[in-house]
């Protein structure tokens, strides 16, 4: 087998940290991603891989992590944009934008977008871990920072939401040339992505109920499918899977229209100064 390049954020710990130990073993070129210097390391010195530090909340430290890939990797075979997670109260970025859809949303779309000639070159699968939560998702392009209403959960269901709308859309748009796309949901696995909530969910990630969570190894057996699979044969590009099949989404996710305004909304929130964007977004 040819080594591949793969490259996964949010891996220095949960199922971004399996997936990567499970890709390493299988003989792929793992570059694990994350944001604590420590834990991001110490993935990386256990399979023997490369490692980038990037806090997804500070857009300037995506574009920079983007800038390190390019000139390090000429080719990147498979993008897992993994990192993310739910929230506390409403709070806003050094960037002006609302962290749970900054962090979970804006910050993957820059990342990817950064990466396009990279990725178009590399005829590249882009995977993006989504969550059932979507269901509970409502995507409003005219309030995308959570300005006039905010829920801890709904805000993460609207950016798992619109983890699948990009998907979708990316899709529709690089499909031809080269990129095939995918999301997916990984179960409730337990693991610490719940530590800044103050969602109820969090009691799940905390309690005696952890028990009955997915395991890390578990929650990775999709992403790490797809990474390894063929797309087109094995499965459906710009689709939403779970447990390795596909998965019904929130009826938002299925919305052209929707997902070409969130594209064009997320490309402005991302590029342009703060004091030029909609006030009302």
């Amino acid at each position: 087998m040819t080594q591949r390049t793969i490259v996964i954020t949010g891996a220095s710990d949960g199922i971004g940290a399996s997936a990567a130990r499970t890709l390493a073993k299988a003989g792929e070129r793992v570059v694990v991603v994350g944001r604590s210097v420590e834990k991001t390391e110490r993935v990386a010195t256990e399979i023997g891989a490369d490692y980038f530090v990037a806090d997804f909340g500070v857009l300037a430290q995506v574009r920079r992590l983007a800038a390190q890939l390019k000139a390090k990797y000429p080719q990147i075979d498979v993008l897992a944009n993994n990192a993310g997670g739910i929230m506390g109260k409403r709070e806003l970025t050094v960037d002006g934008h609302e962290k749970t859809f900054q962090i979970n949303h804006l910050a993957p779309f820059l990342l990817t977008t950064e990466l396009l000639d990279v990725l178009t070159a590399s005829n590249a699968t882009v995977i993006n871990t989504a969550s059932a939560a979507n269901g509970f998702g409502r995507l409003d392009l005219t309030d995308l920072d959570a300005a006039r209403s905010y829920s801890t959960n709904r805000a993460y269901g609207t950016a798992k939401l619109a983890n699948i709308l990009f998907t979708s859309e990316l899709n529709t748009r690089y499909g031809a040339a080269g990129i095939s796309t995918a999301a997916f949901h990984p179960g409730v696995v337990a693991t610490n992505f719940a530590a800044e909530s103050t969602s109820p969910m969090r009691h799940a990630y905390k309690s005696i109920l952890n028990r009955f969570l997915l395991s890390p190894e578990q929650g990775a057996d999709t992403l790490v499918w797809l990474a390894t699979s063929t797309p087109g044969r094995d499965w459906m590009p710009g689709a939403y899977y779970a447990k390795r099949a596909l998965a019904k989404a929130n009826k938002q996710a299925y919305d052209a229209q929707l997902a070409r305004g969130l594209w064009e909304r997320s490309e402005a929130m991302v590029t342009q100064p703060l004091e030029e964007l909609d006030p009302r977004v």
